[in-house]
């Protein structure tokens, strides 16, 4: 047996319905109304997990993240058989890190009961503002106090609470920004993501940009302002975007930005898994219904491709330069399995310009280079000598 097969793995479940398609949104999320159906659907997980485990072996999962979507839509007998068919396929390390995701409008304190008794010991909940009026602007199904409750529920049941909360909304001020950074941090929460509102391609607001976006450089300021709020009230700011007390980084997405193995399972989910043959990228049929079409006719993986080596220097700095304290060099060759010289030379050079740190034994960006973060990564797409 390879150290690959026994080295730990983590899990992502995708649930892919919402009770209804927020504007901003580009993940892959459909109205519960267009044909949910929890049961067959659970049934093609687990069969997507019986030939997701025939590709990475039976290593012990690390952390599992129950993403959407809403998976808070799932009901509690629902969610337990899947709980108790993911543990029979998989050795789930004993002390996993296990989150679902949740929106305050389909929070049920029940539910949330019933999640934990089968094995949750982290929740994520998209409130993305505490503005009764942004939230309207966001498309957004619940408001602030449902929000608090949500959060106040939780933390009945778990000590580790992250809250997705975005800035740069559609008629925000910093005041406005200002208060719901310290509204996350009174709330209890030990993790916070805080993200920039981008119009992505596909949306509806892409098609029709709201009114009141603050500009670039507001945009900036709210964000350094944010950072700062933060900082202060003892959150460390561990990646790009995740805030956390001391002990509470989110170790799933830690997974991701250190490189790691995950399978993904469900509708339109990625995966990236090492094989004897290299690293394998795998990704699910999107609609939720072919999907299940698919698992129901024993076909799973919609793409199945190898990483080609000439593209792992930009995958590999695309994740591990999100760290803020960036990751020993060490990592480059355990992970990829080329020797450092294939990216010596870009290294050395964005050393010499300040934006990579001058530690001989870490990859990690100077305050400058976080500044660049794009520009950064970007470097390493260039003609990498193999």
């Amino acid at each position: 047996m390879s150290a690959a097969d026994v080295k730990p793995i983590a899990l992502y479940v995708h649930w892919p319905w919402c009770v209804r398609k927020c504007p901003y949104c580009d993940f892959n999320s459909h109205a519960i109304g267009s044909g949910a159906d929890e049961a067959g659907y659970i049934r093609a997980l687990l069969k997507d997990i019986d030939a997701a485990v025939a590709l990475s072996g039976r290593r012990p999962v690390s952390s599992v993240f129950f993403g959407g979507g809403t998976p808070s839509l799932m009901s509690v007998a629902g969610f337990e058989t899947l709980m108790n068919g993911l543990r029979e396929r998989l050795p789930f390390a004993e002390d996993a890190e296990i989150t679902l995701e949740a929106n305050p409008g389909t929070h049920e304190a029940a539910r949330f009961a019933g999640y934990v008794a089968n094995g949750v010991n982290r929740f994520s909940i998209g409130v993305q503002s505490f503005n009764d009026e942004r939230l309207k602007a966001l498309g957004r199904i619940h408001d602030r106090r449902q929000a608090l409750q949500a959060v106040e529920t939780a933390l009945k049941h778990v000590d580790n609470i992250n809250l997705d909360v975005m800035y740069a909304l559609p008629g925000q001020s910093m005041d406005g920004a200002v208060e719901d950074a310290r509204t996350a941090v009174a709330s209890g929460a030990t993790h916070l993501s805080f993200y920039e509102l981008t119009i992505e391609e596909g949306t509806a607001f892409y098609k029709r940009e709201p009114a009141g976006l603050p500009d670039n450089d507001t945009a900036a300021e709210m964000g350094e302002t944010v950072a700062s709020i933060l900082a202060q009230a003892g959150f460390e700011h561990y990646e790009v975007s995740g805030y956390a007390k001391p002990g509470h980084r989110c170790r799933h997405n830690l997974n991701y930005w250190t490189f790691g193995d995950y399978i993904g399972v469900g509708a339109g989910a990625h995966g990236k898994i090492t094989t004897k043959g290299g690293i394998l990228r795998t990704e699910r049929r999107a609609n939720p219904q072919l999907y299940m079409d698919d698992a129901a006719n024993g076909r799973f993986a919609a793409q199945l491709s190898f990483v080609l080596a000439e593209s792992l220097p930009f995958e590999f700095m695309l994740n591990v330069l999100r760290l803020y304290d960036g990751v020993p060099v060490s990592l480059w060759e355990e992970a990829t399995g080329l020797s450092f010289d294939v990216i010596g030379k870009t290294v050395d050079a964005l050393r010499g310009e300040g934006l990579l740190a001058k530690d001989p034994q870490r990859l990690v960006c100077t305050p400058l280079g976080r500044n660049w973060l794009s520009t950064v990564q970007e470097r390493f797409l260039a003609d990498n000598e193999l």
